[in-house]
Formats: structure tokens, C-alpha cells, sequence
């Protein structure tokens, strides 16, 4: 009797095959059981991506070697796709071929000295800061999901959060790293001065060829790629060209943050640290209507807070329903001082309901005096808006409000009504802040008619003009599912106009990816393109993220319910 193969038995045997075949040229886990492949399969976005198989390398060695057997093996059209925390909100934590977990063994703090600090990709940034701490260091850069987020996160994102306004983004951080790249080789990636540039692209091999192509793609176009960068404090969307070349350095680490592992697998990265101010005060400021926002930020702003943030009423009203959970995270030394500490707003909301938004400025110094002068200035400075205002008193008092906005999409995604789930899918615009007053009313009238359908919380990095707008769909509404389609749209095109970015600090990925021509134009998405093609010419690193993102690809990895 002849016996007929089924096309479920052939799979079965290939993944067995490949498992085998990676488990021997590795020394980490290679994991393929229907649960590890299920969990790997989500991040925080609205995607869902199936892998094939899923990676833990035990170092940088088992990186490459797996690079190079996908080298080796084209006819299993393998990828790879770096993953740490799994906190991206643009799905370019997920991806078809093989996931590289790197938080279980890439994950060590190798140095630290008086500024500096080297560590590998998959630590936590909140033992990583622990241990800057000690030496009475920062990484600044850090963004709200510091306590879930990874260093290498970071970097691949190039995130930013709240003391970006004093600090800026991940980009002004990284002083070297080290990545593996297409051919299967870890190299150092640091600035070159023009004597060691041309040492590089005098190099007859892979490294060579990659220094001298990018070289002549900024070179030749200068002022095509400095005209388009975006007029914003942060950025995060495309690959950063116009930080490349000024003529003086190049520096290729420009182009790998933020590439969200499409360009190669970092493995190792040099930060450079700063000294925090040993004192603070933040200044909170209640606003029950939005007509003055952009007048009140741009105020403030010129008493120069180190951050100055922002989170609305239903982030307020979440936190209220759930204060137990909220009280979990500020760990207060004292309940009975916890409680004291909230009747001022106690005793606003019962007069006057639910601020619309909550804004926190927070001035650090040298001193106690110091502080307080600059954030009662700025206090005074908004009087005439008549506004509720007020400093805060001790640690507890200001932890509350920290808390409550770096928590804010978490009590959403984790407590979202029945039948809907957090939808991020415009969650990071950003503006010039003193086009705000012009700004926000547009932005207010445009999300007015899908206020019927939708509910949505807007937080963010007020200080920057950065917003974060996070609804909560229904993705077995077809309602819902068309507000997918038609809002982003709409809202960046009005950001366009204001010269602002669709990501301050998300990135592209699967969500932004399809945007990037409507807001860079052809020609510098076509400089994009060529830039992933001479780091990946195979396009083995995390496609169809970024230049390769598109809508027909995003839809069909859409979540149908959840």
C-alpha cells in the first residue's frame, strides 16, 4: 500500500528538522511547543504574528551562528526577529521565522565608570538603573514603561520619555555599540572622524562595502535628507540619515537605532550617563477645559521644567476604579499619610468633577530653594487663567501623580471593558509645543465624531508636544475596524501640516511602516529602502517592519477579536 505524506505531516517533519538542526549549532534553547510559539506571537500592539521557532541564545556566538545558517539554508527563506521585553506598541517585536529572545542570557551589565556604562541588550532598564543609581548615575532617556521595558528596547525604538524635554532621546545616549550583521560577523559601530572613515571603506570585505555604499548615499544627497528631517524635539520614524554625516563624523550608530532590528542584532551597547539634580518639585496643574492648554504649556515652559507631562479623565477615572492595584505601585510608608495626601483632589473632583487633563511640571536644582522658586514662578506665571494648581509636598505626594501617568496605558490594557481591548494605533504624535494653540482645537474637532464609538485616553510628554491617544476597540466591529483604517490617516495628516512626526518615540513597525512615503515623500523612502538593502540585502532582519511595512500585510495580522 502506497502511504501519502499529508501537508501537516511534511511541516511537522521540517520544524522538527529545523529545531534539530539550530539546537546543534547553539548552546542557548530553541523552543517550538504550540504555548512558547502562542506567547511570542503578541506584543503590546494589535497584531499577531505565528514564529516558526524561538531562539534563546546563551551569547553572541549562538547569534551568529544562526545568522549564518539562514545564510546557508536560502531555500527555507528564514528570518530573524530580535525580541527582549515584548512591550512594542508597532508590532516589531513579532515576525514569522525565528524570534531571538535575548532577555534570559543577553541581559548582563558589563562596566560602568564615571559616565559610562557598557551593558547587553536584553537587561531591564529597571535593574539597569539600580545599578547606575549606585554610582549616582542616569540613563535619562528612559521612557514610561521603564519598569517592563529593556535596554535594547530602547535603543531599537530610540525611545525617549519623560525628562526628554532636558535630555532628549536614545540617540544622544548611545556612544558605541557592537551588532551582529548579514554575514553573520559581530562588528563595533562607532563615530569615525573622515581619516578613519576612509580606512574603513578602503577595506575590501563586507564591512567595507557597507561604510563606503552609506557614505555615498548621504554624501550625494545632503541636502535632499537635512531638509527632510522633522522640525520636532524627538523623533523615531524611518532611519536617521541626517544624523549620519555633518562633514566632520560618521556615525553609522545613527542608522541602527532605531532600526528596530532590520538592520542587524545589537548585542552590546555603551551608553553615556548623566548625574541626576539631587532636588525636585513638581507643580500640577488641573485643567477642566482645554481651551488654554497650548498657551498654559508654552507658559510654563519658559521657567524650563526638567519634565512636564500629561495624562486626561479617563486615565484619572481608571485609576480611581482601581486604586487598590495603583496603591500596590506607590508603596506608600504610610496609608493614612497616602489618603491625607489625595484629599486635595478629593475635594476638587467632588466640586468640580474630573479635570479634563492633569499636566506635571517637574523643576530640579541643587537645592530645596531653588526648586520651589522656579515651580512657584511658574505657578504664579498661569494665574491669570485661572486655573486649580498646586505643589506637591513630600515623595508620597509626588509619587502618586508618577505613577498614575507612567502606569496609565497598562490600567487601560489590563482593565479595558468587555469585548474591547487597547487599539495603539496613533499613539505618538508630535508637534512643535508652540503650535498647540493652533493645533489642538483641530485635533479636538477632528476625533469629535468618533467619540460615539470609541473611548480613548491621551497622555504623553506635553513639554515636547508629544500625545499619546490610545483608544479601546472592538475588532469584531466593523465600525471599529474601519476607524482603523480612516483615523490615523486623518490625524496625521493634520500633524503633517503642523511639520510634526506620526512617532515621537514608538517607531514605525507594522503599524507606521505603511505611512512613511505620506510623510517623508518618495524620494527619502526610496533612501530608506536603499539603506536596508545595502546593511540586508537578503532581507533576513525583522521584515516587514519600517520601509517594508504595508497595509495589506498589517491587516492580515490584525487581531479578529479580543
Amino acid at each position: 500500500m502506497l502511504f501519502v505524506a499529508s501537508t501537516d505531516t511534511i511541516i511537522l517533519t521540517n520544524q522538527m528538522e529545523l529545531k534539530d538542526n539550530l539546537q546543534k549549532i547553539v548552546k542557548g534553547k530553541v523552543i517550538d511547543d504550540p504555548a512558547s510559539l502562542k506567547t511570542y506571537s503578541k506584543d503590546a500592539s494589535i497584531f499577531e504574528i505565528t514564529p516558526k521557532i524561538i531562539v534563546v541564545p546563551k551569547d553572541s556566538e549562538d547569534i551568529k551562528a544562526v545568522v549564518k545558517y539562514i545564510n546557508e539554508h536560502p531555500e527555507l527563506k528564514l528570518s530573524i526577529t530580535p525580541r527582549s521585553a515584548g512591550t512594542d506598541m508597532s508590532g516589531a517585536a513579532i515576525g514569522e521565522g525565528i524570534i531571538l529572545d535575548m532577555t534570559k542570557h543577553i541581559n548582563q551589565l558589563i562596566s560602568i565608570d564615571k559616565d559610562s556604562a557598557i551593558v547587553q541588550p536584553g537587561m531591564f532598564y529597571r535593574d539597569f538603573e539600580v545599578e547606575t543609581l549606585k554610582h549616582d548615575l542616569l540613563l535619562p532617556c528612559y521612557p514610561a514603561s521603564r519598569e517592563l521595558n529593556t535596554v535594547g528596547g530602547m535603543v531599537g525604538n530610540n525611545s525617549a520619555g519623560e525628562k526628554t524635554l532636558s535630555f532628549g532621546q536614545t540617540e544622544n545616549y548611545v556612544k558605541q555599540l557592537k551588532a551582529i550583521l548579514a554575514d553573520g560577523n559581530e562588528y563595533l559601530i562607532k563615530p569615525l572622524n573622515k581619516a578613519e572613515l576612509n580606512k574603513k571603506i578602503a577595506q575590501n570585505d563586507f564591512e567595507g562595502r557597507l561604510y563606503k555604499q552609506i557614505f555615498e548615499l548621504v554624501s550625494k544627497n545632503d541636502k535632499l535628507i537635512k531638509e527632510a528631517e522633522p522640525k520636532v524635539t524627538k523623533n523615531s520614524t524611518g532611519y536617521l540619515l541626517w544624523k549620519v554625516w555633518d562633514g566632520e563624523t560618521f556615525d553609522l550608530t545613527k542608522l541602527i537605532i532605531g532600526s528596530q532590528g532590520t538592520l542587524g542584532v545589537i548585542t552590546e551597547i555603551e551608553f553615556k550617563l548623566v548625574t541626576p539634580k539631587k532636588f525636585s518639585q513638581l507643580l500640577v496643574i488641573f485643567l477642566y477645559n482645554l481651551d488654554n492648554l497650548g498657551n498654559v504649556v508654552n507658559k510654563v515652559l519658559e521657567y524650563k521644567p526638567e519634565s512636564f507631562e500629561s495624562y486626561d479623565d479617563q486615565t484619572v477615572k481608571f485609576a480611581a476604579k482601581f486604586w487598590t492595584e495603583v496603591l500596590k505601585i506607590i508603596k506608600p510608608h504610610s496609608i493614612i499619610k497616602l489618603l491625607i495626601n489625595f484629599i486635595p483632589e478629593a475635594l476638587m473632583i467632588i466640586r468640580y468633577g474630573f479635570p479634563k487633563l492633569i499636566l506635571m511640571a517637574e523643576f530640579t536644582g541643587d537645592s530645596p530653594e531653588e526648586v520651589y522658586k522656579k515651580a512657584g514662578s511658574a505657578q504664579e506665571s498661569i494665574k491669570s487663567y485661572h486655573l486649580q494648581s498646586r505643589l506637591t509636598r513630600d515623595k508620597d505626594d509626588v509619587k502618586k501623580y508618577w505613577v498614575i501617568r507612567r502606569e496609565s496605558f497598562n490600567l487601560f490594557r489590563h482593565h479595558a471593558t468587555k469585548g474591547r481591548r487597547t487599539a495603539p494605533i496613533m499613539d505618538d504624535i508630535i508637534v512643535p509645543p508652540q503650535t498647540l494653540p493652533e493645533f489642538l482645537p483641530k485635533l479636538q474637532k477632528l476625533m469629535e465624531p468618533y467619540k460615539k464609538d470609541i473611548v480613548y485616553t491621551i497622555a504623553g510628554h506635553i513639554g515636547n508636544g508629544n500625545f499619546h491617544i490610545i483608544p479601546l476597540m472592538n475588532f469584531n466591529d466593523k465600525r471599529h475596524t474601519q476607524i482603523i483604517s480612516e483615523l490615523p490617516r486623518k490625524v496625521y495628516e493634520l500633524v503633517f501640516e503642523y511639520k510634526g512626526s506620526m512617532s515621537a518615540e514608538h517607531n514605525d513597525g507594522l503599524i507606521r511602516g505603511p505611512y512613511l512615503e505620506m510623510m517623508y515623500g518618495k524620494n527619502i523612502v526610496s533612501l530608506f529602502k536603499q539603506v536596508k538593502e545595502i546593511f540586508d540585502k537578503e532581507g533576513i532582519f525583522n521584515p516587514h517592519k519600517k520601509v517594508e511595512a504595508t497595509f495589506e500585510y498589517a491587516n492580515k495580522h490584525t487581531v479578529t477579536s479580543s
